[in-house]
Parts: C-alpha cells; structure tokens; sequence
C-alpha cells in the first residue's frame, strides 16, 4: 500500500503568498493544488505553483560544489569547497584591498527564509562597500520615499484593496505581476470585487490583462507619468480639492506650502505630452475625490523611469493630500507577525558613493548599473571578484551584453546557485543550495506587504539530502572562515545560532513581535502555534496606525518637499526645454504570470506553447515601417541590438514597443536545458546603464529609445 500525503505550506516563487496543497505519494509530487483553507489566497494559485515539483526535480540542478580547471567542471566536497573560496576571497582582499570583492543579492533571496534572517554575518565578514542587489533594478524610489516620510526603508503603506471603492492604478499589472509591493494572492477575484463596490483605473502605455478587466484604462506614454501626477496635484490645489483628513495632526508641514510647486503644471499644459487629455486628468481627480475610500497605487512600470523616485513620491503625496494615508480603504500599514522593521536598519543615503560616477548607496548598497564599470576601469578599489547570491545580473540589470563582459575579466567569481546560468557560467565556483521544497519557509519580508495579516509556517516538504546545504549554511559556512570566531563567548554564540537555524531565530523573532507573548512560553504566537496550524493563521484586516505611522523621533510624516521636488528643475529641462524623443520608438518591458524574471525558464510547464519573448507594436506602427506580423526585426538602442518577432497589437500604445524580461537564455555555457530550448533574448541589452533616476539610481527600464528594423 502507497504511502499518501497531503502538505500544505505556501508558494516561495513570487510575493502572492498563495497557500498550497502538495500531495506526496511514496516520496513523489502527484499534484499541487490551492490550499482552500487558507484565509489568505482562498485556494487560489497561479502556474508558478507548479514549478516547485519542477525545480525540485530538475536534472539540470546542481547538487554538489562545483570548480571550474582549465576550463572543466569539477564536483568538490563542501568543506573543500568552502575552504578554497575562503582562501581566494581573503588572498585577493589582501593584495587589492577589501572593496576588490563585490556582492549581489539577487530577487530569489527574499523569498528564502534563512538567507533573509542570517546573511548578514557574511556580509559584514566581506567588509566591502560594493554590495549591490536587485533592489535598485526595479523598486528602490520605494524605500527611498518611505525612507523620507515615514523614517523607515521598509514602512511602505499598501492598498487596502479589500475595502478600497476606486482603484486607480499607474504603471501596474498585478494579474501578471501578483501583486508587487503589495503582496496579495486571488488578486482577479480581488480586483473584480472593486469593481462591484465602485471603480478600476489603469493608466498604462500598454492594455495589459489589469487593463483589460478595468472599468477605464489611459494609455500614458512612457516617461511621462511624472508629468500626469504633477498635473493632478494641480488639479487637488487650484479647485480647493486638498483634504488630508485624519492624518493632518502627524504632517510635519502645511500641505498648502507645496501648492506653488505645482502651479505651473496644469492639465492643458502637459496633455500634449503625455498621450493623455486635460479632461480626462481632470476626471481621474474629479472621480478620486468623489468616491469614499479610494486609493492610487503604482508599481514597477514607473518605478523604472527617468523620474521614478519623483513618481513614486507624487503618488504618496497624492494619497496623503486626499486623506488616503492611513484610511480604510487607502493606504494602509501592515502589522506582520515579525516585525522585522525593528531588526533592520531604517534606511540612510550618500555615506559613500560608487568610485567610478559617484552614485550615492542606499542603505549599504550602491546602483547596479554601476557595477559593470566598477569591474572594468582601473584604479584604486577596482573590483577584481564577484559573489552572486542567487542573482543573474546578465539578463537582469541595465546593458547586459557590458555586464558579461565584465565578469569575463574578474579574478574570481563565486556563485551560490543551483543553475549554471548566464551569469554563473563566468565562475569559478558554484554552490548549489538546496531548492525550494527542501528548506522551511515563512514569508519574513512579503507578509509586511501583505493587504491582509497573517502568519503561514512550513517544515521542508523533503529532508535536506546528506550532501546538500541550505543556502544559510554556505553562508555562514565561508564568514567562519573568512572571520573566525575568537572568544569563546563569540564562539559560543555562533554555535548558538547554528544550532537554532532560521526557525528557532523565527521562533524569537514570533515573541517579540505584535501577537507573541514574549517571555510567556504559553501566551501569543509561537512557531508551535504556527507548525499546529497548516492553512496559516488569520491575524485580520489592515487597521490604521494612527500615532504609530511614521518611525521619526517626532513621529510625525515628514513631507520632504524639498529633496523630492528639487528634480522638478530636470522635469522642466527633460520635457519643456529640449526635444522629447523625435521619431524613435520607446521600449517598455512587460511580466507574464508564468514567469518570475528568468530564473523560472527550465520549467518546461512555465515556457510551453507558443513564443512569449516577442516585440508586442501597434498596428499604425507596423503600417508606418512596413513590418509584418511574424516577422524578424533588429530592435536597436544606444547599447545594443537584439533580433526577435514581432507580434502586432492594438494593445499597444502608438509609439511604444513592448518586449518581456528575463530571457535570453542563448548564451554558450549555460547548462539549463529547457531554458535554452525556449532562449529567446534579453531586452536588457537594450537598456542602457547611463540612463539613471538621478534621485535615487535606480535604473531606467522603461522609455528605452529604439528603432526597429526588419531582417
């Protein structure tokens, strides 16, 4: 008689959180399904799901420490392994300095519990000021506004969307995306619900499938985002439309202050230059101002944009002047069960900056699109190694093609990953963690994004096998040899935490927080509690944090007109002072819900059916340069060109091109089979590295000039 079981945990391949049921039949996945019990997703999941049963059994996965000689692959042992990249890492920080070795964090880090809770003492080991990650690809202008306002990187407010009446989102595709800085699963459903209780906006250069299920979508061309949000703010001062409600007492100023910022940004003004009219920029007010709880939200599509710090910043500053923040239905802050806000450091910026062009880090980190050239021009603090800890910087970051050049001249590269990937493939050592279903799993980071409170653990679904390591384990594995232990109370603590491993730590960490009951073994929340309790524990609704919003010393909201707004000088010279683009095309990405940048392309479920990595034109468009549907066109920028198909669609906005992130899986090398039988290219040979939010770094994505050629 087989032996059956069902295990429920949640999904770790996106920010939805989506609970699941995994039936195991005599050590083998038979099926994943929605856990229908879970309060959170309510046995909603999306294809990502399935991956895990792939990941887990891929062949392709690497299990043991590999090193490359003369060019050949060979399998260590993990302590011969750990002991050789140790010693490489410490013979070059010796010889060039300890800046010669730089870090990235790739996405997959965040949803893993135990590199979120104990990387930090490799990190501080390294003693390097190039760390990097992919937070200043796409999300960064987040951290820096709620830095700002609220005194906290990781304070970032989300859509009630359970209560909220009128939705209007910019720059946002949450039914590919699931969510994105607002971590909600069943997002269709969710979204329908909106629309029954009033209205759903989308203003996008692209009809994307939110879009399509809005009440009213806007094409906006690509960029100018910035400049419908100053016209709307002008709309919210000259028509007496300011009204910022409950939160007045915690604003650090008087909002009527900013009004002359925008006084010169009317509709009429900018309507030109933006795809959009003046009525319907009034109207979008107009409807926001008219409804009871509604709420403006913007995610990536304009976080990658020349101003997208501003942007993000104006979109706050829009829910704080309507009396959003903090409202139900608006803006609203989670309560997580960990509170990890209080065992990270609030943000800073500026306390050093890149060698090479002087970009200011953020929070210890400076601007990928700097790290290419950080690598390649000689000087002091050159970087001569590189650790990637699961990142795949080639098809992720701005002008991969450069990037790839670059590793090719490091030193050393050290990869801790189970692919050999497009980046991977330049190192000298790889070490594989073990997947996704081999480790345990609490959603540390996405649960303080969460638009519901809740609190899910799973155990490993499959032991960790005998010669495999957690991804922790590697890490703290290489600081022991990097930073030996002296004292014996160091040593002491060091074995302590070994020894409690990510879930005891979580287990600390569960009563200290909001629901635990601190030094009562039997009060509150526990991880006990959490393991009795598979489909996850509902902590309720969004409340507001009155008092408690903001982590200043004054506690209150700090408006920062004058950082934020001094950008307002490179708006008027960008699009009032010289010419706005002439005939070229603008490049914009876009997201597929089967996907997850490009780490999830050996999946052969996720990459099935017909080509997905297409150049998505309007039909006028395609008329103009006599392009056909099907055919194989060069799409050139300032950095590169990349040859694909096009694909003709009124989805599109006239003028905008669209092509999806994270393929590009042609390069030789790389040993992902399924990836490279579905390669497609990668649009980031496109994107171009010089091309900067200048507030924060982040890099530009979005409004890439290009032209289009038929081959």
């Amino acid at each position: 008689m087989s032996a059956s079981k069902t295990h429920f945990r949640t999904c770790n391949l996106c920010e939805a959180m989506c609970g699941i049921a995994i039936k195991v039949d005599d050590g083998v996945i038979t099926s994943i399904k929605g856990d229908e019990d879970d309060s959170f997703s309510r046995g909603h999941i999306c294809p990502k799901a399935i991956a895990l049963k792939d990941l887990y059994e891929d062949p392709d996965r690497i299990r043991r420490p590999l090193h490359k000689v003369d060019g050949e692959w060979q399998e260590l042992s993990w302590d011969d392994a750990l002991d050789k990249v140790a010693a490489r890492i410490a013979s070059l920080q010796a010889e060039h300095g300890n800046d010669a070795f730089g870090v990235y964090l790739g996405n997959p880090n965040v949803h893993n519990t135990g590199s979120i809770l104990m990387s930090g003492g490799l990190l501080r080991a390294l003693k390097t000021k190039n760390k990097f990650s992919a937070t200043s690809v796409d999300q960064l202008p987040h951290h820096i506004v709620c830095w700002k306002l609220f005194g906290h990187q990781l304070r970032i407010p989300v859509p009630d969307i359970d209560n909220t009446d009128h939705f209007l989102m910019f720059g946002a595709n949450p039914l590919a995306s699931n969510g994105s800085i607002m971590s909600v699963a069943d997002v269709k459903q969710r979204l329908k619900d909106v629309r029954k209780r009033g209205k759903l906006v989308v203003v996008d250069p692209r009809r994307t499938a939110t879009a399509e299920l809005a009440d009213a979508h806007h094409f906006v061309r690509p960029g100018s985002d910035v400049l419908v949000l100053l016209a709307m703010l002008n709309v919210l001062f000259t028509e007496g439309l300011v009204n910022t409600g409950s939160i007045t007492e915690y604003l650090d100023q008087d909002p009527a202050d900013l009004a002359a910022s925008f006084a010169e940004f009317s509709p009429e003004k900018i309507a030109p230059l933006t795809g959009m009219s003046a009525e319907v920029i009034r109207s979008m007010v107009h409807d926001f101002c008219a409804a009871s709880k509604p709420v403006m939200y913007g995610r990536l599509g304009v976080s990658v944009q020349e101003f997208g710090t501003l942007t993000q910043y104006l979109i706050m500053l829009f829910n704080i002047l309507t009396g959003r923040l903090d409202s139900v239905g608006g803006l609203m802050f989670t309560k997580p069960a960990v509170d990890i806000l209080a065992q990270s450091g609030r943000g800073h910026m500026g306390r050093y900056h890149s060698r090479v062009r002087g970009l200011p880090e953020f929070n210890g980190e400076l601007p990928v699109a700097t790290l290419a050239e950080e690598i390649t021009t000689p000087g002091a603090g050159q970087i001569k190694g590189m650790m990637l800890i699961a990142g795949n910087p080639v098809l992720s970051t701005p002008n991969g093609e450069q990037l790839d050049r670059a590793f090719e001249k490091l030193d050393l590269l050290v990869a801790v990953d189970f692919y050999i990937n497009e980046s991977s493939r330049h190192a000298d050592f790889i070490l594989p963690p073990v997947s996704p279903l081999e480790r345990e799993h609490y959603d540390v980071t996405f649960n303080v994004l969460a638009v519901r409170n809740n609190a899910r653990y799973a155990e490993a679904l499959f032991p960790r096998p005998k010669d495999g390591r957690h991804d922790w384990e590697i890490l703290l594995g290489l600081r022991d040899r990097l930073q030996p232990a002296h004292s014996i109370k160091e040593k002491l603590a060091r074995n302590t935490m070994r020894r409690m491993g990510p879930s005891g730590l979580l287990n600390v960490l569960l009563r200290k927080g909001p629901y635990g009951g601190g030094k009562n073994p039997f009060a509150g929340l526990s991880l006990s509690k959490l393991k009795k309790s598979p489909h996850g524990v509902d902590l309720g609704a969004l409340k507001p944090a009155s008092g408690a919003i903001s982590h200043h010393a004054d506690r209150k909201v700090h408006l920062e007109a004058a950082f934020f707004l001094k950008d307002l000088a490179r708006v008027n010279t960008r699009f009032f002072n010289r010419d706005t683009g002439g005939d070229k095309l603008l490049l914009i990405g876009r997201r597929d819900v089967r996907s997850n940048n490009s780490w999830l392309h050996n999946s052969h479920r996720l990459v099935k059916g017909k080509d997905r990595c297409t150049v998505l034109i309007n039909p006028e468009d395609a008329r103009h340069l006599n392009i056909q549907d099907g055919q194989q066109l060069r799409v050139s920028s300032r950095v590169g060109s990349i040859e694909l198909a096009a694909a003709i669609s009124d989805e599109m906005m006239l003028g905008v091109v669209s092509i999806p992130h994270g393929w590009g899986h042609h390069r030789s090398g790389t040993q992902w089979l399924e990836a490279e039988a579905h390669a497609g290219v990668s649009v980031n040979d496109l994107t171009d590295e010089m091309h900067l939010d200048e507030l924060s770094g982040n890099a530009v994505l979005n409004g890439v000039p290009v032209t289009l050629q038929a081959i």
